[in-house]
């Protein structure tokens, strides 16, 4: 089973190296790397440049953003499982995809949901953010499972589409409404957890950001004829302490 990681960046010199090389020094062997640069200014390029010859394939081109970068890694992806690895982000041990491998050979699902791990910039651990009690109804009231735990078979994006390029920071949630909700794909929760990531991506900074993300949920969850309340979207955080409140009662 070949699995693609795609990794997409602009300019982040302080942390791509630490990404590549949790690609590079995992066990599992069969690995296809694929690096999209939207055409960095800074070191980026010259960083990831010293790698070059442990790639399947890297360019470095100015695109239209995130979605779109994602979007071109796809379409040269050839391995059985697309898994993305973000700039900011590593691998949370040199044996996940050996992991994730396993798990999809001994469960034949579309794809699996796990767990990732935030921290700060100084290190400190500030939550698991776990897809345990997750499942694909929770959608309609706000919540997917974290973006970078999630590995897709590569037919689904030939089948259904890949990122919608509409969407400014709510492409991921429309592609995983689209697989999950709309086309029902199969999927399963492995336990693992995949990633740790730095707190404060593009979807998680600050109040507008909160009303952009809200609008573009329910845009996502409209146009693939979900029938949800716009109510709950909105008070989405208020439901997240509930339900944080509740495992913790347990």
């Amino acid at each position: 089973m070949k699995i693609s990681i795609i990794t997409v960046v602009f300019n982040n010199e302080a942390t791509i190296r630490q990404a590549i090389e949790s690609v590079l020094n995992q066990t599992y062997l069969n690995i296809e790397y694929i690096i999209i640069d939207g055409k960095s200014t800074d070191k980026t390029v010259s960083i990831i440049e010293e790698y070059k010859d442990q790639l399947n394939c890297f360019i470095s081109e100015q695109d239209k953003g995130l979605y779109d970068a994602m979007n071109k890694g796809i379409s040269l992806a050839t391995g059985d499982l697309i898994g993305i690895l973000n700039s900011d982000d590593t691998f949370n041990s040199n044996t996940i995809i050996e992991q994730i491998a396993n798990f999809h050979k001994q469960n034949n699902v579309d794809a699996t949901i796990g767990n990732v791990i935030q921290h700060k910039e100084n290190g400190k651990i500030v939550r698991l953010y776990s897809s345990k009690y997750w499942n694909p109804d929770k959608l309609k009231i706000g919540f997917m499972p974290p973006h970078p735990s999630i590995f897709f078979r590569k037919e689904l994006f030939n089948k259904f589409g890949n990122y919608d390029l509409f969407f400014k920071i709510g492409a991921d949630y429309e592609l995983i409404a689209r697989f999950f909700l709309k086309n029902n794909i199969t999927w399963k929760y492995s336990g693992i957890t995949t990633t740790t990531m730095l707190v404060g991506g593009v979807s998680s900074s600050g109040s507008s950001s909160y009303k952009l993300i809200t609008k573009e949920i329910q845009k996502a969850l409209s146009m693939n004829g979900i029938v949800f309340s716009p109510l709950k979207i909105k008070l989405r955080f208020f439901w997240k302490i509930i339900g944080f409140l509740k495992k913790w009662e347990k």
